[in-house]
């Protein structure tokens, strides 16, 4: 028996450029789409009847970027998938995923790509129901003190000290559930990113389950329009160096910078109010 399944274009790279006299502003996506819908009888038989061909599902993003513009990527994102939805009989939902590319101002028409995080948004869009998530991956932050880990569980294979001063990093990866669909997407993405900054710096830290909880509950104490936030937040290891053969002593002020293996720290902070969510979603 046939279960869940649908299909799209995936990666879709779309840069525009928008010219406003001398100074142009410029947008850089990456685009990808997924289709579900009365879509059995493809998988069955390869009868395609009901197939809209992932081709076309591309060449509707060039198309819209040009007929529409191209604005905040969760406005983007509900226009592809309010498209495709009221457009083919056949389909039931569409999901709509976007990776915004920041690029900063040199000039009036020259840019920098900024490496440091990326923004990403996903909407989908059913005959009866919309959800937005947007969010961040790849934020990458760090405190040099107030953060301690102790009065851990210890086994027969425990061997890490316990601190009570050590350097807190991580790779912040965090999608937050809108509870509407309309909105003013840029400050609600920029001050969601704030708060989240904001819950990471101002957290004595004794885990970092407890800063993720702190950074989660910032953002909806912050940001009313948001039901719900996911985090992932890897351990960034720093390990003190021992300079004792050096006959040195080290304050921790010397570390390594540890790549693998690491922490992985995963969770939900949620409204108790907060409405249902429509579709599955994680990081």
């Amino acid at each position: 028996m046939l279960g869940p399944n649908r299909y799209g274009k995936a990666e879709t790279r779309l840069v525009r450029v928008n010219r406003d006299g001398g100074t142009h502003s410029l947008v850089d996506l990456n685009v990808s789409i997924a289709l579900a819908g009365d879509l059995a009888a493809t998988h069955a038989t390869g009868d395609n009847s009901t197939v809209l061909p992932t081709d076309t599902m591309k060449n509707t993003v060039y198309a819209f970027a040009k007929e529409h513009g191209v604005g905040e990527p969760e406005d983007f994102a509900l226009l592809l998938a309010r498209w495709f939805v009221g457009s083919q009989d056949q389909v039931d939902s569409a999901t709509v995923s976007i990776e915004s590319f920041a690029w900063d101002r040199l000039g009036p028409h020259s840019f920098a790509k900024r490496g440091d995080y990326t923004r990403t948004t996903t909407v989908t869009v059913t005959a009866n129901a919309t959800q937005v998530v947007s969010g961040v991956t790849g934020l990458v932050l760090l405190n040099t003190t107030d953060s301690e880990f102790h009065g851990f569980v210890r086994d027969r294979y425990t061997t890490l000290p316990e601190t009570t001063d050590r350097i807190l990093a991580t790779a912040v990866d965090a999608k937050w559930r809108h509870s509407g669909d309309t909105g003013d997407f840029a400050e609600s993405y920029e001050k969601a990113l704030e708060a989240l900054k904001n819950g990471f710096i101002q957290t004595h830290s004794y885990s970092l389950q407890q800063t993720l909880m702190a950074m989660g509950t910032r953002v909806l104490t912050d940001r009313p329009e948001i039901a719900e936030v996911r985090l992932a937040l890897p351990n960034k290891h720093h390990y003190l160096v021992d300079l004792s053969p050096f006959d040195l002593a080290n304050d921790n002020e010397v570390f390594i910078a540890g790549d693998r293996p690491y922490g992985l720290i995963e969770g939900t902070v949620a409204r108790d109010d907060a409405p249902a969510a429509i579709a599955g979603w994680w990081l």
